[in-house]
C-alpha cells in the first residue's frame, strides 16, 4: 500500500555545489521518537536540489503520519513489501536500483539488527538486503541500547560490509538519560549525505574496541607506549562508591568578575553517567556548568577550588575518585564587595593572586581514607606526554588521562576528545594513545578501564 499525496510543497533549492543537486535519495523511516525529525531531514535535502522517495517501518508510522511524508516529498509513500501491484514490478527491487544514496534516518538498534544480520521480513530491511546502492545510516536510540554489545557488535558488522554512518551524538534522551544515542541534527544528515555521494565517506561509527594501532606519539617522553586492548567489555561498578569532579571554578575578582576556564564539563558528567549506568553510587562534585544532572547522580554545585575540595572530602571516602574539573590553579588574594570601576587617571588595578589548593593531590596523598583507585586529568597546550608523566608522579595518582588543548584544539567545550591514558609502572609510565571519539564513549571506555582496575585487573 502506498500513501498518495498532492502536488509538493513549493522548494526553493539553496545555491551551493554541495553535490545533491538532482542526486535521489531513498529515505527510510525507521520507528522512533526521532522520526520526527525526518520531515525537516526531508526539507533540507530537497532545499539542495535532492529528490526524495520515502518507505516507512510499519513503527515509523506511531510516530509520524505517511501523509506528512508523503506531503513533503511529492511522492507516494511505501510501507508494504506484499503489496500486489508494486510487487509485480518487483517494487522492493526498483526502489534501490533508482536511488543514488538510501538513507536510514532513524536508524533504530532493530533495523541496524536486520541490516547487519542479513533479514528481510519486510519492505525496508529487504529492500536493503537487496541493494548495492549506498547505505548511510543515522542511528537513534537509547544510550543503553547503543552501548549494549548487540548492537556494538551489529555496529561493526555494518562498518566492515561499507555501510556509512553519521552520529549518533550525545544529549539528554526522551528517557531523561544523558549519553550517546541521539540522531544526528538533519543538517548534519545532509551534509554526511553529501559527503557520502561524493567520495563514500561520511562520519565514522564509534567503535567499541579501542584503537589497534596507537597514533604515533609526537612528545619525547620517558614512557614506554602500548596499544589498548581489542575490547572494553562491560563494565560493572556495582557496589562502588565513586566520586567525581567536573567543569570549572569560578574565583571571584569582584562580583561580576571572576577568573574561569573554557571546561564545559562534558567529560565529567559523562563519566559520573557512565560510572552510575555501571551501577555505582556517584556523587558528582561540579563547578558551574550548563549541563542537566546525569540521571541516578547526587550532584553538589560548587563555585570555588576551596568549595570543590571541601565538597570532596565531604563525599569521602570513596572507592574510585575521578578528577576530571579544570580547578583553577590561581585565585585573587581578596575579591572586591563592590564592582571595580573604570576612572580616567586612575591607576589600573593590580591583581594579586595566591595559589589555589591541589584537590587531586590532596585526595592522593590521603595516609587514611585514600580511595583504591585515584585519576587524574592534564590538558596541555605543549609536550602533551613530558608533563603528563611528571603529573602522574608528582600528584601520586594511579592513572592519568592527558589531552591536547592546545592551539586549534577544539577539546575544551566541545563534543569530542582525543585522550592518551598513562598509568603507574614500577618503571617509565605505560601510555595508551585513544582516537578521537566522543566524549561519552571516551567515558563508556574509562569506566570500563577503571572497573577492571578495582577488579585486580590489568591496568
Amino acid at each position: 500500500m502506498a500513501a498518495g499525496t498532492g502536488a509538493a510543497p513549493a522548494v526553493s533549492t539553496l545555491s551551493g555545489d554541495d553535490g545533491l543537486a538532482g542526486r535521489r535519495v531513498l529515505l527510510i523511516v525507521g520507528g522512533g521518537i526521532a522520526a520526527y525529525k525526518a520531515l525537516d531531514l526531508i526539507r533540507r535535502l530537497r532545499e539542495r536540489g535532492a529528490s526524495v522517495r520515502a518507505v516507512m517501518t510499519a513503527s515509523a508510522k506511531h510516530f509520524v503520519t505517511p501523509l506528512a511524508v508523503a506531503s513533503l516529498t511529492g511522492e507516494r509513500v511505501h510501507d508494504e513489501l506484499f503489496s500486489l501491484t508494486e510487487e509485480a514490478e518487483m517494487g522492493h527491487i526498483e526502489l534501490s536500483r533508482s536511488a543514488d544514496l538510501i538513507l536510514v534516518a532513524p536508524a533504530t538498534a532493530n533495523l541496524m539488527a536486520k541490516i547487519a544480520q542479513g533479514l528481510a521480513d519486510d519492505l525496508a530491511s529487504t529492500l536493503l538486503l537487496a541493494t548495492d546502492t549506498r547505505v548511510l545510516l543515522a542511528p537513534a536510540m537509547n544510550l543503553r541500547m547503543w552501548l549494549h554489545p548487540a548492537t556494538r557488535r551489529n555496529a561493526a558488522l555494518l562498518a566492515a560490509d561499507g555501510v556509512l554512518t553519521v552520529g549518533p551524538g550525545e544529549g539528554v534522551m526522551a528517557c531523561g538519560e544523558f549519553g550517546p544515542g541521539r540522531m544526528a541534527e538533519p543538517l548534519e544528515i545532509v551534509a554526511a549525505a553529501a559527503r557520502a555521494l561524493a567520495d563514500g565517506t561520511a562520519i565514522p561509527l564509534p567503535d567499541t574496541s579501542l584503537a589497534k594501532d596507537a597514533s604515533p606519539l609526537k612528545q619525547s617522553a620517558p614512557v614506554a607506549a602500548v596499544s589498548p586492548p581489542s575490547g572494553a567489555g562491560a563494565a560493572s561498578l556495582r557496589g562502588r562508591r565513586v566520586v567525581v569532579t567536573s567543569g570549572p571554578t569560578h574565583e571571584p575578582i569582584d562580583p561580576v568578575r571572576y577568573i574561569a576556564n573554557r571546561s564545559s564539563g562534558r567529560q565529567g558528567h559523562a563519566i559520573a553517567a557512565a560510572a552510575a549506568a555501571a551501577g555505582a553510587e556517584v556523587v558528582l562534585v561540579s563547578g558551574p556548568v550548563a549541563l542537566p544532572d546525569p540521571r541516578g547522580v547526587a550532584v553538589v554545585r560548587v563555585e570555588t577550588a576551596r568549595d570543590m575540595l571541601a565538597a570532596v572530602e565531604a563525599a569521602l571516602p570513596a572507592d574510585l575518585f575521578v578528577a576530571a574539573a579544570a580547578v583553577a590553579d590561581w585565585r585573587p588574594q581578596a575579591a572586591a564587595d563592590l564592582k571595580i570601576k573604570k576612572r580616567d587617571g586612575a591607576p589600573e588595578p593590580v591583581l594579586q593572586l595566591d595559589r589555589n589548593p591541589d584537590i587531586l593531590a590532596a585526595v592522593a596523598g590521603r595516609r587514611e581514607g585514600r580511595p583504591r583507585l585515584v585519576v587524574g586529568f592534564a590538558a596541555e597546550t605543549d609536550a602533551l606526554l613530558d608533563h603528563a608523566a611528571a603529573k602522574l608522579a608528582r600528584k601520586n595518582c594511579d592513572l592519568l588521562v592527558a589531552n591536547d588543548v592546545g592551539a586549534g584544539s577544539d577539546v575544551m567545550g566541545g563534543a569530542e576528545n582525543a585522550v592518551h591514558l598513562l598509568t603507574r609502572t614500577d618503571g617509565a609510565p605505560r601510555v595508551e594513545a585513544w582516537p578521537r571519539l566522543d566524549k561519552a564513549e571516551v567515558a563508556h571506555r574509562l569506566v570500563a578501564r577503571f572497573a577492571a582496575m578495582l577488579d585486580g585487573g590489568r591496568a
